[in-house]
């Protein structure tokens, strides 16, 4: 069981030692924990995190090893400041900065092929959704992912979830998750609107492997009640 909390544009370098700093000494049971701040806040991360069973990642991750790619990070980067692994093609990259199938499978394929480890995040707008196309969508988004690798977890997040406060209920999620596994082999965490609140019963679906936790996992507090509730 993966719970990895995305931190989105929040905590810089002193707010993210404050957490790392509490949450070191918190009991999060016997789950695999990963923590994912801005870059900015990465390296202070892994500092304090080091020597604990909690991984850092980045929140993306550029295709290329080096270039003429502005405002970009590339795999070999992360890897110098001992990051663990990346998210790759949250729906917020994908509606506000463009990105695609296409550049999210290139992302991916480019940090498992630097050694990290790779969140891939799929899911359906309301829109798609409400036509009755999440099937399609689904389908196509792991597809362009490529083949199976044992580095490679995909997060089903249904867009209409991710903070709004709704959440799919656990038979939804547990249906878009066998779906996915259908397609692709990989573990699959769920995203959208989780909290300590609604963790148990998510979790406790059989093909739900984890959790990629948003504003949850701002509060260290929170987001270790949500690792509790995750752990066997």
């Amino acid at each position: 069981m993966l719970i990895a909390g995305n931190w989105k544009m929040y905590k810089g370098p002193a707010d993210t030692a404050a957490f790392c700093t509490a949450f070191r000494e918190h009991d999060v049971g016997a789950v695999d924990v990963v923590v994912c701040p801005p870059y900015v806040s990465l390296a202070i991360a892994v500092q304090l995190l080091a020597g604990t069973e909690i991984g850092v990642a980045a929140q993306s991750v550029h295709w290329e090893r080096e270039g003429a790619y502005t405002g970009e990070v590339s795999a070999p980067m992360l890897r110098e400041l001992g990051v663990y692994g990346t998210i790759v093609g949250h729906s917020e990259r994908r509606q506000n900065f463009g990105e695609t199938d296409e550049s999210t499978a290139r992302r991916a394929r480019a940090a498992l092929e630097d050694g990290l480890f790779v969140i891939a995040c799929v899911g359906e707008t309301e829109q798609e959704r409400e036509a009755g196309e999440t099937e399609t969508v689904l389908r196509r988004q792991v597809t362009a992912l490529g083949e199976r690798d044992e580095n490679l977890v995909v997060a089903y997040e249904p867009v209409w979830a991710i903070g709004t406060g709704k959440t799919a209920t656990p038979e939804l999620a547990q249906e878009a998750h066998a779906l996915i596994k259908s397609v692709l082999d990989v573990p699959v965490l769920y995203g959208g609107s989780v909290k300590p609140e609604n963790a148990s019963e998510l979790l406790a679906e059989p093909d739900v492997d984890g959790a990629l936790v948003g504003g949850a996992s701002l509060d260290v507090d929170s987001f270790a009640a949500i690792c509790l509730a995750a752990s066997p």
